[in-house]
């Protein structure tokens, strides 16, 4: 029963007026420092991992929150640096990189780290990424996820291109690897011909763990068949609870292991010494948002020309069938706002937080009452841990709410595990091109 927990590392925190707060940071996102040092609390409260979302294009108005960010491979490697057993996860897109390039990249990270690296696979949802490689517009849904899934394969064939005994280094014979061990991986499909091997020795894990964070048809069928950790946005506990039991179910279906796909939905904790101090702080920050800015970036996600912040949304918006791009997340947004029969005003707030993920203003105590309740209602293997301000919110969760776990036996109270397979009770892939003895 014992919970996973990642720390999602976003510069100076989730809610997107966190940087206007007088403690914030805020140039955060371009301060390796910073990262180092957020990175090594989480790693003293035994997080299982931090991990860095990234896109190949600039998010959103340079004026309306920090923007810009340092390639984070990059990042995570100076983490690895100053940490030893916390994993690192970082995220790379399969539309717009090549397999030769991404698998060294994170094998190398993963070597760097002494087997601490996670890869979260993305298809890049949206034109203005595709303009940025020469295209026009992006490619269509199901294509991204046809070459992701070709993506995956050719990776796993790099990675697995050394057996784990080819290096001897036999100085006597002159032979420092087996050449008979070293596999060229001839690969040819729809979208990849690779040659091989990769340049790079297999790594400490083998290969790097597996995330993925797209919940639609296509983005869950991709989780179920490669995913080894998969990190949500659900608002309900109803909503969580079916996500869980879809993704395991199809998992099976493909012939895997479903404890071996952890579900980890995305959660922004602000916590207050009192649950009306929690809801002032939640307060302040909805405060800080510039409404005109994020209404029209909302009604960008939501394929609009405007949206008036003092009603309800617009009763025509596309249909989730004609939408191309983080299908996921246009569903979330839209269900919640009819739901509860939200403003457009009232609807930024609430995504201010989390864009989509449950945010939860209340007591230690409360925080931690929820995740027991996710989890043991089988919505969840862990959290993927979202504060809404950081450094504050991380350290008042690792301060306060993690004692609550550990007194139920839900977390760690040490390492056990030094790789970040192991930290998710994962076993290390075998090699499919591995020769007998």
């Amino acid at each position: 029963m014992t919970l996973h927990l990642n720390l999602f590392l976003h510069d100076t925190g989730h809610h997107e007026a966190s940087w206007r707060l007088p403690e914030s940071e805020p140039l955060a996102h371009i301060d390796i420092a910073y990262h180092q040092r957020i990175a090594r609390i989480a790693e003293e409260a035994r997080f299982d991992s931090v991990f860095l979302a990234d896109s190949p294009v600039l998010w959103g108005k340079p004026s309306r929150r920090p923007s810009g960010k340092i390639e984070p491979t990059i990042l995570l490697t100076a983490i690895a640096a100053v940490t030893t057993r916390i994993g690192l996860i970082a995220t790379a897109s399969t539309t717009y990189n090549e397999p030769f390039n991404l698998a060294r990249r994170f094998s190398s990270l993963d070597h760097v780290s002494g087997g601490r690296a996670g890869w979260n696979i993305v298809t890049t949802a949206g034109d203005d990424a595709a303009q940025n490689f020469g295209l026009d517009a992006q490619p269509a849904h199901l294509t991204r996820y046809d070459r992701a899934a070709e993506f995956v394969e050719v990776s796993k064939k790099l990675w697995d291109s050394w057996d784990d005994d080819a290096i001897i280094a036999d100085k006597t014979q002159g032979v420092h690897a087996r050449d008979d061990r070293v596999h060229t991986i001839g690969h040819v499909g729809p979208h990849f011909k690779v040659r091989g091997p990769l340049n790079v020795p297999r790594s400490p894990q083998g290969y790097p763990l597996l995330v993925q964070a797209g919940s639609s048809e296509d983005g869950r069928d991709f989780a179920a068949r490669h995913a080894e950790a998969v990190f949500t946005a659900q608002q309900t506990l109803q909503d969580a609870i079916a996500f869980y039991r879809d993704v395991k179910r199809r998992a099976i279906e493909f012939g895997r292991d479903p404890n071996e796909v952890k579900i980890l939905p995305g959660l922004v904790p602000v916590i207050g010494s009192t649950e009306e101090e929690a809801h002032a702080l939640d307060a302040e920050l909805e405060r800080l948002i510039v409404p005109e800015h994020a209404a029209r970036q909302l009604a960008t996600l939501l394929r609009v020309d405007h949206l008036e912040l003092d009603e309800e949304l617009p009763a025509d918006l596309p249909e989730e069938a004609a939408i191309e791009g983080a299908k996921s997340r246009y569903t979330l947004i839209v269900e919640l706002g009819r739901r509860e029969r939200l403003t457009v005003r009232q609807l930024i707030g609430r995504l201010g937080g989390g864009r989509g993920h449950k945010t939860f203003a209340g007591t230690a105590l409360q925080v931690a009452d929820t995740i027991e309740e996710w989890h043991r209602a089988g919505a969840a293997d862990g959290f993927n841990i979202m504060p809404a301000v950081l450094p504050s919110g991380l350290e008042r969760f690792a301060d306060e709410v993690l004692p609550i776990l550990r007194q139920r036996g839900l977390f760690r109270t040490e390492y056990t595990g030094r790789t970040l397979r192991e930290h998710y009770g994962l076993p290390r892939p075998a090699n499919q091109f591995a020769l007998p003895v």
